[in-house]
């Protein structure tokens, strides 16, 4: 059987911009309060998505969210027609009219936890939304994420939906972005990488003193339960509390794996070369050969990773066996990034080529490549199930782009999001987007 990893890539919304909402992400609060373009960062969104499929990799696109979201708004306790509700939180909490409308959904690494079918007892594919409990702009999202997901992948004969985890801290879930996935080969039997940044009701795990650690070790249980995995093909290990300090607030910035390969820094885990060992040992149970490239704390600092964001990265699968790095062009403009990145495709491992793409306007507010896209693994069956309106082509790019110049403004900033015609362009292009996409009625002011 083939069997290929698509990726779905967040569509970037109309209300992108610069909040700095997430303590923890030094990207995001580094830029708070610059204007953002929302209609360049959906097309840098989208040139991503097409040079991808383009190279032949199968590639999706996930939707953005309504905002400003006049629904948890009024939850707490603004009234009147939808205007009126914008206006006065833009009057009286301009912080939580930001937080409702923030962009953070293009995002899609943490839009849910994704276990392919050779991993689970039923043989389907099982999606669980994140709960994303640490942060109240992002905890919204969830339900809305579940629609979307469902209108995706609807075929209950091959995928299997779950809700998402009680929003409490216990169970902070952070999605795809705390959790990797080994295998062979995309059809064959995985080991499933789980991190997690603390223990909510264990108390012998380090935490970090400065910044939260927004992924509990609770959480990745529920979510291995739900998706009814093995235990000998699943490994949870928790992030070094130091990197998380350090602003790496979601493992996918500190390291990234595909198939039998993990490249990731020296300072990722607690443990890390017990980790390590327990990965090489279990993938080697299910028939792969683990693989674990690992960058020195001399050659690249936590620091500079987190600035470039070198591991917040996507490595893809070529017909050859070897893999394309994929990063933003922010690693070319730092020395030591750069030269290591040129060293390691050039030794003979098995990345041994870089593709760069400008994603300024995600980088800007703390996300990299790897933040922007969901990984599925399909099989031929499950890929054919697949919602096929939200997959790539050239037609589908000219239309989004198409849409993008539409509705989409150039600049924003926070006073414009107290402006209720923001609300209605942004239902307006919604709207056309569930037609353009086949979804249906997924958002909000599509229920009533």
């Amino acid at each position: 059987m083939t069997a290929f990893e698509a990726n779905f890539d967040g569509l970037v919304g109309p209300t992108h911009n610069y909040a700095g909402l997430s303590f923890g992400n030094v990207a995001s609060t580094s830029n708070e309060k610059a204007a953002s373009n929302p209609k360049l960062a959906a097309k840098q969104g989208l040139e991503k998505m097409k040079a991808l499929h383009d190279l032949g990799f199968k590639q999706g696109v996930l939707a953005p969210h309504e905002r400003p979201s006049v629904e948890h708004l009024r939850v707490l306790g603004f009234s009147g027609t939808d205007a009126e509700v914008i206006r006065k939180a833009a009057q009286a909490a301009p912080t939580i009219l930001a937080a409702c409308s923030s962009a953070s959904t293009m995002w899609t690494a943490n839009a849910a936890t994704v276990s392919p079918s050779g991993d689970t007892a039923d043989r389907r594919v099982h999606f669980t939304p994140a709960n994303l409990n640490n942060k109240f702009h992002r905890s919204i999202e969830h339900p809305t994420t579940g629609r979307i997901l469902k209108a995706m992948f609807a075929d209950e004969r091959h995928f299997a939906h779950h809700a998402a985890l009680p929003a409490q801290m216990h169970f902070g879930d952070e999605g795809a972005a705390n959790h990797t996935r080994f295998c062979a080969s995309y059809d064959a039997p995985g080991v499933e990488f789980f991190v997690f940044g603390q223990a909510a009701f264990d108390t012998r795990y380090p935490r970090p003193s400065r910044f939260p650690a927004r992924q509990t070790l609770e959480a990745c249980h529920a979510i291995a339960r739900l998706h009814g995995l093995s235990d000998a093909q699943v490994v949870f290990a928790q992030q070094d509390p130091n990197t998380i300090d350090a602003g790496v607030f979601h493992n996918d910035v500190i390291s990234v794996g595909n198939r039998q390969v993990l490249f990731h820094h020296q300072r990722s885990f607690v443990d890390q070369q017990q980790v390590l060992a327990e990965l090489e040992r279990k993938l080697a149970a299910v028939g792969g050969q683990f693989v674990a490239i690992e960058v020195p704390e001399q050659a690249v600092s936590v620091e500079e990773a987190v600035k470039s964001y070198l591991f917040n990265s996507q490595l893809l699968s070529k017909p050859d066996g070897n893999m394309i790095i994929v990063v933003p062009e922010e690693c070319r403009q730092l020395a030591p990034v750069w030269s290591y990145l040129e060293s390691m495709t050039q030794s003979g491992g098995p990345i041994d080529e870089i593709k760069v793409f400008d994603l300024k306007q995600s980088m800007q507010n703390g996300g990299g490549p790897a933040c922007l896209r969901l990984r599925v693994a399909l099989s031929e069956v499950e890929l054919a199930a697949v919602n096929p309106k939200v997959l790539m082509s050239d037609t589908l790019f000219a239309t989004l782009n198409q849409w993008v110049d539409k509705h989409y403004r150039d600049r924003l900033t926070g006073a414009d999001l107290g402006d209720p015609q923001l609300l209605i362009e942004c239902r307006t292009a919604l709207d056309e987007l569930t037609r353009i996409l086949g979804l249906g009625a997924v958002y909000p002011f599509q229920l009533v």
